[in-house]
């Protein structure tokens, strides 16, 4: 069984999620692919910029045996005690291992901690894992907006 933590994203990161962005397999779901080649640059400015914003939990997610790092679990849009959930596996050899939700349930407790009681997302209606994750951790899905889910959780404890 494979253990992970989440830390902080950092500078440096981006050394390994510039791949991720390149990769069409990754982005198969999402509305906010990358429409050109990322460049380490392009990553390494992108990440410089998102790291300065204060509204935000970035959060990177590592093997714990090796420290590898291997995705990325967000909150996004913190305006009081509410927020916009985002995260994916970027190393495609862990998909499928559970890894998702577990960084998931990490967030989520990360995020309860700091008072953000009430998140969302928005998931691909054809992406039957992604699904699955989050209703694993407890996401209810609350409506449909062209091809995805929206989907909330409320922290009430």
């Amino acid at each position: 069984m494979i253990d992970i933590y989440i830390r902080p994203l950092r500078m440096g990161d981006h050394l390994v999620a510039y791949h991720w962005r390149n990769n069409p397999e990754v982005w198969k779901y999402t509305g906010s692919r990358p429409d050109i080649v990322v460049t380490e640059e392009i990553e390494a400015q992108w990440m410089e910029r998102v790291l300065k914003q204060t509204n935000a939990l970035r959060y990177g997610i590592c093997i714990k045996d090796t420290d590898e790092y291997i995705g990325n679990v967000t909150i996004t849009d913190i305006e009081g005690d509410k927020g916009e959930f985002h995260t994916h596996i970027g190393a495609v050899q862990y998909w499928g291992k559970g890894l998702a939700t577990k960084a998931a349930k990490l967030m989520l407790e990360l995020a309860f901690s700091k008072g953000v009681n009430h998140i969302h997302l928005y998931v691909h209606k054809d992406n039957k894992a992604a699904v699955g994750v989050y209703e694993k951790c407890g996401f209810k899905i609350v409506g449909e907006e062209g091809d995805s889910y929206r989907m909330e959780i409320h922290n009430e404890g």
